[in-house]
């Protein structure tokens, strides 16, 4: 192994979970698991990646036990006999290889087209019935749905420590429903569950309260985060460095142990004056583990390949160069681990010549 890349490659230690390497799996919807039940084909998908040499593989977003929580009969689910099972058979692949996985607990929100998804009688569900400022598609959330939706979140990670998992993420990120929660843009309640930044991140806190009661306490809990949303990539939570940590105190107060901040280009930094990114920011005010992703190894920004657009390699020296100086702790990489199952062994051994160039086409299969 190169000197070079030895800041991707040492160990990482956290509660439960021991690393081999720094190298994430970002999750990726896919949409290969009909009828919402995870198949053979995607415990091999993540089983090669885990061969592969990637140290943590963060599964496609998985929804949680409401009918209204996806958006696709396709996206896997975390509930019920068969999609469990499903799981617990991808656990046990991805262990065989010598790799750990958490899956993405997820809730779509305001973002479910009712009429393209599951149950399409019923409204999709968000703090005020709001997918981007000015869209109405449903009355606000009660009481009671808020209640389902934390109960779905708790019961989804004890289900996952059951069956095997080496630790949870919770999607707070991209404008789905927590992150609809979290954002003015989508949160105009005027009760506990909105107004304040505090208010507006009272779901967030008691999903992860209830998590951390529902399981062991050296179980970790990810939160992935974004100040961009797709309803809005120019959004922010936090315009500066203090309202960030406003947000995030809170947080990590109730039991987040790693923070995933993600952003379009890791090379970019978060407020001017500073060269910390996102997760270099994250990591300065909370003190907590963070995982950076973006664009890793790549050099168009992942809304290129929505549109099936491919994508040079970039080099990944201001990576290592980041890692190096302790900017974050964790980097996840997307599209170059879809397209080159072998991107974390070609990195460690050198191998650069033999990095495979995105193709928008790796999203129309499984490999």
């Amino acid at each position: 192994m190169s000197n070079k890349v030895d800041a991707l490659f040492a160990p990482f230690k956290n509660k439960g979970l021991s690393l081999d390497n720094r190298v994430v799996m970002a999750p990726m919807t896919r949409e290969f698991s009909p009828g919402g039940v995870p198949t053979s084909d995607v415990a091999e998908y993540y089983r090669r990646r885990a061969e592969g040499g990637t140290g943590l593989i963060i599964t496609e977003g998985t929804t949680i036990n409401d009918p209204v929580a996806t958006m696709s009969a396709r996206i896997p689910q975390f509930h019920g006999d068969a999609a469990l099972a499903g799981w617990e058979q991808t656990v046990k692949a991805v262990h065989s290889a010598g790799g750990k996985i958490m899956p993405q607990l997820w809730h779509v929100g305001m973002a479910r087209v009712a009429q393209k998804a599951p149950f399409p009688e019923l409204p999709s569900v968000g703090p005020s019935g709001l997918f981007k400022p000015g869209k109405q598609g449903a009355e606000p959330m009660t009481q009671a749905q808020i209640e389902t939706v934390i109960n779905g979140f708790a019961t989804a990670a004890a289900d996952a420590q059951r069956i095997g998992f080496d630790g949870i993420e919770i999607h707070g990120a991209h404008g789905y429903l927590i992150d609809q929660f979290f954002w003015e843009g989508t949160n105009q309640r005027t009760d506990e569950w909105g107004g304040s930044m505090a208010n507006r991140s009272r779901l967030a806190i008691e999903i992860i309260k209830a998590i951390r009661a529902a399981t062991s306490p050296d179980f970790p809990i990810v939160l992935r985060y974004s100040q961009w949303k797709q309803q809005d990539y120019t959004a922010r939570l936090a315009e500066t460095p203090q309202l960030l940590e406003e947000f995030l105190a809170p947080l990590s107060d109730a039991g987040v142990d790693i923070f995933h901040c993600s952003q379009r280009r890791y090379w970019e930094n978060e407020f001017e004056g500073s060269d910390l990114n996102l997760a270099g920011w994250t990591k300065k005010l909370t003190g907590k583990p963070t995982i950076s992703v973006g664009s890793v190894g790549l050099n168009e920004d992942f809304f290129s390949a929505f549109a099936g657009q491919g994508s040079n390699t970039r080099s990944i020296d201001d990576l290592i160069e980041r890692m190096d100086k302790g900017e974050f702790d964790l980097i996840a990489v997307g599209r170059a681990l879809l397209q080159d199952p072998n991107w974390t062994n070609k990195i460690r051994n050198g191998k650069l010549e033999e990095l495979e160039q995105y193709s928008g086409e790796a999203l129309t299969t499984l490999v």
